[in-house]
C-alpha cells in the first residue's frame, strides 16, 4: 500500500492559542501523534482576535503576505504569520486579516451573536491557506479539515484548484464541527461569497436548500472524500452513509492509528487510479 507522507492541516482551531474544545484539543494531540508514524505535516489556522501574538510569539512572514483576496467583490488583504510549538514540534501558520480576523472571537461576538460575515470569513480562510500552500510549493497527499471554518476548502479544492500541481491528486478529509449550534442563516449574497473559478453554488444543488451556518458542515461533508469524526455522532454517520463516505472516528486512547490508515487507503487508492504510463520503445529510430 502507498502511503500518505504529507499532510496538510487546515484547522479551525489548535490549543494552546484558543481554549480547550473538542477540536482545539484533539487536533493538537493528533498531528504530532501523526507526525510521529513518519509523516511530514503542515498546519494552518485562523488568527482568531483572541489569540495573543506577543504571549504566543507569532512573527509575520513578509514574503507569504501581501496578496489581495476578492471575496464577492470586495478587496481583502492576506497576512500570513507564524509560531511554533516546540513541546509537540509543530510549526502553525496562521491566516490574518483586519476585516475578518482582527478583534474578532471565533464564531460569535463577546455578546454571543454571530459575525454577520462567517461564510466569508470561511472563505477567505480557505483561500488563504491554499494560495499560500501554492507559494510554499508544498504538495501534500492528504488535506484534512477541520471544524465549520474549514469546510469550504474541500469545496474549492475540488472545483476551483483541482488542476494545480500542488493539489492535483490530493485526496481531502472533512471533520465537521460538533455541538456548535450552528443555527446562524446563511447570507442573501451566499451565491456570490462561495463563487471563485469554477466553484460555483449549481455544484451543490444535490444538497438541496443550504440555509444555515451548519449546512457548511455538508459542503465539507460532500466535497470531501474521507470523512473523520471527534466523537459518536449519529447524525454525521448517517450523513456520511448517505453521501458513501467512509468514516473513522478518532480514537483517543489510540489518535494516529485510524486516521493514518484512512489517510493511506484514500491515497492507495488515488495512485492506483493514476494512468499507466506507456510502454517504452525498445529504442529503435522508425
Amino acid at each position: 500500500m502507498e502511503k500518505a507522507k504529507k499532510i496538510l492541516y487546515i484547522a479551525q482551531e489548535l490549543e494552546p492559542y484558543v481554549a480547550e474544545s473538542d477540536l482545539s484539543t484533539t487536533f493538537r494531540n493528533l498531528i504530532p501523534a501523526v507526525q510521529e508514524t513518519g509523516r511530514e505535516a503542515r498546519t494552518f489556522t485562523p488568527k482568531w482576535g483572541l489569540i495573543n501574538e506577543r504571549r504566543n510569539m507569532l512573527h509575520e512572514v513578509i514574503r507569504l503576505s501581501g496578496a489581495n483576496l476578492i471575496i464577492d467583490g470586495s478587496d481583502h488583504q492576506l497576512i500570513i504569520k507564524v509560531a511554533s510549538i516546540p513541546a509537540a514540534r509543530m510549526q502553525v501558520y496562521f491566516i490574518d486579516n483586519d476585516d475578518f480576523m482582527r478583534g474578532k472571537l471565533i464564531l460569535r461576538d463577546k455578546d454571543g451573536k454571530f459575525y454577520r460575515d462567517n461564510v466569508e470569513r470561511s472563505m477567505f480562510f480557505c483561500r488563504g491557506t491554499i494560495e499560500t500552500m501554492k507559494k510554499l510549493r508544498w504538495v501534500p497527499e492528504i488535506v484534512h479539515c477541520t471544524g465549520w471554518m474549514s469546510a469550504l476548502a474541500p469545496y474549492l479544492l475540488k472545483m476551483a484548484y483541482y488542476d494545480e500541481p500542488c493539489f492535483r491528486e490530493s485526496r481531502i478529509i472533512f471533520t465537521p464541527s460538533i455541538n456548535e449550534n450552528l443555527e446562524q442563516p446563511m447570507p442573501r449574497n451566499l451565491k456570490g461569497i462561495i463563487a471563485y473559478r469554477e466553484a460555483c453554488l449549481e455544484a451543490l444543488a444535490p444538497l438541496g436548500k443550504l440555509e444555515t451556518l451548519d449546512d457548511v458542515n455538508r459542503i465539507g461533508m460532500f466535497m470531501a472524500d474521507g470523512i473523520v469524526l471527534t466523537a459518536e455522532n449519529e447524525h454525521f454517520q448517517r450523513m456520511a452513509k448517505e453521501m458513501a463516505k467512509p468514516v473513522v472516528i478518532i480514537d483517543k486512547e489510540d489518535l494516529a492509528r485510524n486516521t493514518v490508515d484512512l489517510y493511506d487507503r484514500l491515497w492507495d487508492e488515488a495512485v492506483q487510479k493514476r494512468p499507466k504510463k506507456e510502454e517504452e520503445d525498445d529504442g529503435f529510430l522508425f
